[in-house]
């Protein structure tokens, strides 16, 4: 059993997702499925890339500027740690085993995953942009959209629709820097 200081480590995870202390209790055949679950999503990544540009590029042909691109939610290349030369594998019984292979280590770590990790990113930051563009209506999680804080939102460039809003829309730094210079 693993332990942190004769606590069990799934009992003092507190906010982290609990699955290194059960992995190995589940079956074979369970952790294999799951496996298989990881790498369908594959078929999916067109989609997400499509919707991700038509997402960027909306913005683009709006007005948008500075909008951040896939690239700057990437790892950069220099920053791995392993190569196909020092990439380090599993040992294990089972010798046609994909995690005792160089080559797969090297394709999830330094290809799937980045480029699937910064493409949600990017994607997600897109739609807060959007968001904060034609939306900017505080909600309980508005203030998690920060990282797609705009200069003004569509309703704050017409004088007649920004009166409309409520002090806290009209002065949401998220919104409009406005906000931020009257802040500051």
């Amino acid at each position: 059993m693993n332990t942190q200081g004769g606590v069990k480590a799934c009992e003092s995870c507190g906010d982290r997702v609990n699955i290194g202390c059960h992995h190995q209790k589940m079956s074979v055949t369970s952790r294999a499925i799951g496996l298989l679950f990881v790498y369908l999503p594959i078929l999916t990544l067109p989609f997400v890339i499509t919707s991700a540009y038509l997402t960027y590029y909306s913005l683009k042909f709006v007005g948008a500027q500075n909008v951040k691109k896939w690239g700057d939610f990437l790892p950069e290349r220099a920053s791995h740690r392993y190569n196909l030369k020092n990439q380090i594998v599993m040992d294990g019984s089972f010798k046609l085993s994909m995690a005792q292979s160089k080559l797969f280590w090297i394709l999830n770590c330094t290809w799937y995953c980045p480029y699937s990790v910064g493409l949600f990113e990017w994607h997600a930051y897109l739609v807060k942009v959007v968001e904060n563009w034609w939306c900017p209506f505080g909600h309980s999680r508005k203030n998690s959209y920060t990282e797609g804080a705009i200069d003004q939102s569509f309703w704050h460039i017409y004088p007649e629709e920004k009166a409309k809003l409520t002090e806290e829309d009209k002065n949401n730094p998220i919104f409009t820097a406005d906000a931020e210079k009257t802040e500051g």
